[in-house]
């Protein structure tokens, strides 16, 4: 048999055996959609689709011109290609399940310790509860482990790109894009919250300030919360003064 317009492949061979053609691929390889084989030679196309273990479908038709004709079309691409994004987006899922649990765990978590610096401040079960560290090891935890997950290559160039070791907001608002960067952001934020109402709720307790409305900001407004207590501290100073003096 004559072979004409064959472009050879070095990892490809082909055999012929009395029930059709055969192709074997020891590894990747670029095969055309579709590939002819006639009695009077035989063609291969190749393109730049890179495919594994690449089975082959035959099916002939007759004419009078080229005589017999087998076709080979190709038909494990698209399964290979589903089977590499599946497992992909598996993992896309888990880690998106593993930040939304977090997440939600994270905020159920402080919300008892508010409720009890908010409806009962005075309340020994509430002074007890606050004096205790467990709540920020515990949120500790879920940090370094939702930093652990996060973390990549490219997150130290992300958050210092500029030459000089700076933190830039283009590199930052890339970083949070990522669920799982915003989980373990939300467990910081939930972290120092807490530890910064718990500070203000002590500093109320020892001078005799209400302290209520600072810890209430202090849950989603920090910065707000501390600027309400040193306010608060102001002015309960300033009107003890006065009432003193009278």
């Amino acid at each position: 048999m004559a072979f004409s317009s064959c472009i050879p492949h070095p990892l490809t061979s082909v055999k012929i055996c009395s029930h059709g053609l055969v192709l074997s691929h020891r590894c990747n390889i670029a095969l055309d959609q579709r590939s002819t084989v006639s009695s009077h030679g035989f063609s291969t196309g190749l393109s730049g689709q890179c495919l594994q273990n690449v089975g082959a479908k035959l099916s002939s038709d007759w004419s009078f011109q080229g005589g017999h004709r087998i076709t080979v079309r190709s038909k494990v691409k698209r399964f290979i290609i589903l089977r590499k994004s599946s497992g992909i987006r598996a993992l896309w899922f888990a880690n998106s399940q593993i930040a939304g649990s977090v997440f939600t765990i994270g905020t159920v978590a402080v919300l008892p310790f508010y409720t009890l610096m908010v409806a009962a401040p005075k309340a020994k079960l509430t002074k007890k509860c606050m004096e205790s560290n467990i709540p920020y090891i515990v949120l500790g935890l879920l940090y370094a482990y939702l930093l652990y997950l996060s973390w990549t290559p490219e997150t130290v160039n992300l958050m210092f790109g500029s030459k000089y070791w700076l933190p830039e907001l283009p590199g930052i608002a890339k970083m949070f894009t990522s669920e799982m960067t915003l989980a373990s952001a939300w467990i910081h934020l939930l972290l120092v919250d807490l530890f910064t109402a718990r500070q203000v709720y002590h500093d109320g307790l020892e001078n005799g300030i209400e302290t209520r409305h600072s810890v209430s900001l202090c849950l989603l407004f920090c910065p707000i919360g501390i600027l309400s207590h040193v306010i608060t501290k102001a002015l309960t100073k300033r009107v003890g003064e006065v009432e003193s003096t009278t």
